[in-house]
């Protein structure tokens, strides 16, 4: 009957269709397992992690701290059997069909393990993979030798994707607990974890699309690292269509959070990449060109 009762209330929060089947099935397991003992007996509803006044316990609290879940997570960085690739594959697939559905799972995660941010870092070690494979065709593509291939690895790794990420993360971290919160309460604010994962999320789009996508552009089918109209049209037009998804994707994921406000601020950016746009094509701005002069320049 707890069963039950446990699969319903899933079903009504996430849906059945939101997920495939059997991705949804899995997932009404764990909540089924993480639930069970959540489940109400009376009519006064208890939570695992509550005392009978409400609060949690010193033991609980010291849990869901800040340092505990940055803990919990880089221990499990090095552990891959813990890691669920599959699921972590599943989001960036709907990552570019369905982003709404990744943050559905956000809000499962708030409700079975009190926290926003991911507490797996699968999705992070693919993610480094993704961005290694790219930048090695690119490399390829450019013409780099073993050595400076090697350099733009290590620039693209620590500075584009870690380095930029964590002070992009900090921004809106600081932004959304400052200025878009509905009510301001130690009990409701932006996790930096999660402002992190917003990143993460927004960054892999604009990472296959920029890194992988393009490749095939360069030098091939239509060579965008030239003069040509048509060349600098389509390259333009792949970092409009990249960036566009950053910026819908991070939209996303902060409007996700029922506790902020205005959140329609963060698609005010596509404004300014419209105009961007436009003035590439008058002017003949090749943004690939620029892309390709830089990352020669930094491996140099």
């Amino acid at each position: 009957m707890k069963v039950e009762l446990c699969t319903l209330q899933f079903s009504k929060h996430y849906g059945t269709k939101e997920v495939c089947a059997p991705l949804w099935f899995r997932e009404v397991r764990r909540y089924c397992y993480r639930c069970s003992s959540m489940l109400p007996t009376t009519s006064t509803s208890y939570s695992p992690l509550s005392q009978d006044n409400g609060s949690l316990s010193a033991r609980d609290a010291a849990r869901h701290t800040a340092g505990a879940k940055r803990y919990k997570y880089l221990r499990r960085l090095f552990r891959f059997r813990q890691m669920d690739f599959e699921f972590a594959a599943w989001q960036m697939l709907y990552l570019f069909t369905s982003p709404q559905r990744v943050y559905r799972n956000f809000h499962y995660r708030k409700q079975t393990k009190d926290q926003w941010a991911r507490d797996d870092p699968a999705f992070l070690v693919l993610l480094s993979i993704w961005l290694c494979v790219s930048t090695v065709g690119f490399g390829f593509v450019l013409d780099m030798g073993l050595v400076e291939t090697l350099k733009l690895l290590l620039w693209v790794v620590f500075i584009d994707c870690i380095g930029v990420g964590l002070l992009i993360s900090t921004l809106m971290w600081i932004i959304t607990n400052k200025y878009l919160m509905k009510h301001h309460s130690k009990d409701y604010d932006v996790e930096w974890g999660y402002a992190f994962d917003v990143h993460l999320n927004a960054f892999y789009p604009l990472l296959v699309i920029l890194h992988f996508l393009q490749l095939f552009f360069i030098n091939h089918i239509v060579v965008i690292n030239s003069d040509w109209f048509l060349g600098y049209f389509v390259g333009n037009t792949l970092w409009l269509t990249a960036i566009g998804y950053y910026v819908y994707i991070t939209f996303l994921g902060y409007s996700a959070l029922p506790f902020l406000k205005n959140t329609v601020v963060l698609l005010y950016p596509f404004a300014v990449l419209a105009l961007l746009y436009v003035l590439s094509l008058c002017l003949g701005w090749n943004f690939t060109r620029g892309l390709c002069w830089f990352y020669k320049y930094r491996v140099q």
